[in-house]
């Protein structure tokens, strides 16, 4: 958690071959330029292995952030809209545009060679998969400041260090959010059907649910003395569990699971939108993001089974506390069995799970696709331990069951607000320097294929490899080989 996004990438594109501008000559070019440094910005982080790509997303940022100005310029010029300060920008529409891209939530997968690119002819959706690929950007960067609160064998996060980390990547899923719904909203405007399911008005608004269930998780996060009880007692480098146990002070136990009732209905809400895009026509959507929106759904409930647990416990009634804790594991899918069991099959597999786990995030790839699923297993399992052998040698009262304490679940708590996204615009004074004509020729075109086509073509079957292109050369120069 968050969800593992794949940036997209895309194809050269020349604007200068589409647009012209008479107010401002040189825009057509500046923005190639600046699309050009996008592109290969997403090549390069495609190419580098997963370890490596968390330092390369602030250039993707840096590289959209620059782009976007110039981009919204243009498509503002070819629909006679103000910039603002009554700056108008005539842009005049030579011919359509061709640009692809190389979408990356569909499950359309020609075996063989990947998901196939997708052409558009229109600006609107260029627009959509940068303003997405910026969001995805921001919500990978949430992953890596989380990444090190789920570390086993790095030094453990102190309480100060947790709650900035939590708090940025808060942040970052709540900017993702607000991207998602001013797509939405400009989804509103466009008569056309999406050339993919990407950048279908459905799935936007699906993403921004997601984002919301994750920010509003890490709200409880934040103030969740448990998931870092788990995480101290897994970590290998800690050492305090010698003299002190953790510290778990009492929680606002009620509000929290509110909290978390709300996360799962977000999910809900996307899971259910990704899937009518898919029968609306449009390409399916990836089944890992369907799996990932239906195991956050299952562990936000989870949390909030425990969290009335817990109040029901502060309170006294310690086997009312064990039934939601059984009702979370319900949520889950996981069976009650007999703790006094020393050994079965599905223990020993569940242990390896976590195992693999843990090394998936000690490698910073692929991780968190259970969206926090095993951690809240853990928590309640660890919990259940304990109220139960109070209630055996104690209270030794009845544990209600679970279809009992289910009809009792409130509705869900929001307790953040999705904040309007601002586009950028271009400074007045970079608008008077366009006003030029342009100092050289718009040669972007040449090499239409994006990170997974390399320019040139692949050896022929059956040759020896690095002949094929001397065959060719050979071929087009029109010599013989003898």
């Amino acid at each position: 958690m968050p969800y593992p996004f794949v940036l997209p990438t895309t194809s050269s594109f020349s604007f200068s071959s589409c647009f012209s501008c008479d107010s401002h000559p040189s825009l057509p070019l500046t923005a190639s330029g600046q699309r050009g440094v996008v592109r290969d910005a997403l090549k390069k982080h495609k190419r580098l292995p997963p370890a490596s790509r968390i330092g390369s997303l602030a250039t993707v940022v840096a590289s959209i952030h620059g782009y976007l100005p110039y981009l919204l310029a243009v498509d503002a010029g070819v629909g006679s809209q103000s910039l603002g300060a009554e700056e108008f920008i005539n842009v005049v529409l030579k011919t359509a545009p061709s640009i692809s891209w190389r979408p990356t939530l569909s499950s359309d997968i020609v075996p063989g060679r990947g998901q196939p690119r997708v052409e558009m002819t229109s600006l609107e959706y260029e627009i959509f998969f940068v303003l997405s690929s910026l969001a995805y950007a921001y919500t990978l960067m949430a992953r890596s400041t989380l990444q090190p609160l789920y570390a086993t064998t790095t030094n453990f996060l102190g309480d100060k260090e947790r709650t900035t980390a939590i708090t940025a990547a808060t942040k970052q899923l709540l900017d993702a959010a607000s991207i998602y719904d001013y797509l939405s909203r400009r989804s509103e405007q466009i008569s056309s059907a999406a050339p993919c399911t990407d950048v279908a008005p459905t799935t936007v608004r699906a993403l921004s649910s997601l984002a919301l269930a994750e920010a509003t998780l890490l709200a409880v996060l934040k103030d969740d003395p448990y998931p870092t009880a788990v995480a101290q007692g897994r970590n290998k480098t800690d050492k305090e569990w010698m003299f002190k146990s953790p510290d778990i002070p009492k929680v606002r136990a009620h509000l929290f699971a509110r909290l978390c009732l709300a996360a799962a209905e977000h999910a809900s809400k996307a899971a259910s939108l990704l899937q009518s895009s898919g029968s609306l026509g449009a390409s399916k959507v990836n089944p890992a993001l369907l799996k990932y929106l239906e195991d956050l759904r299952r562990t936000s409930r989870a949390k909030a089974c425990r969290f009335f647990g817990i109040d029901a416990e502060l309170g006294g009634q310690t086997a009312e506390g064990i039934g939601w804790l059984r009702v979370g594991l319900h949520e889950l899918g996981v069976e009650v069995k007999d703790s006094k069991k020393s050994f079965s099959l599905s223990r020993l597999r569940k242990d390896m799970n976590e195992k693999r786990e843990d090394r998936r995030v000690e490698k910073d790839a692929d991780w968190g696709y259970d969206a926090g699923r095993q951690e809240e297993t853990r928590i309640i399992e660890l919990l259940d331990a304990k109220w139960n052998k109070i209630n055996d040698t104690m209270n030794t009262q009845a544990i209600p069951p679970v279809n009992s304490l289910l009809p009792r679940m409130p509705s869900g708590r929001e307790v953040h607000s999705v904040k309007p996204y601002q586009p950028p615009t271009l400074d007045r004074d970079i608008l008077e320097a366009m006003r030029s004509p342009p100092d050289g020729e718009d040669e972007v075109g040449g090499d239409d294929a994006s990170s997974d086509d390399e320019k040139g073509v692949t050896n022929a079957p059956g040759a020896f490899p690095g002949i094929y292109m001397d065959y060719g050369t050979r071929s087009n120069s029109g010599n013989t080989y003898y």
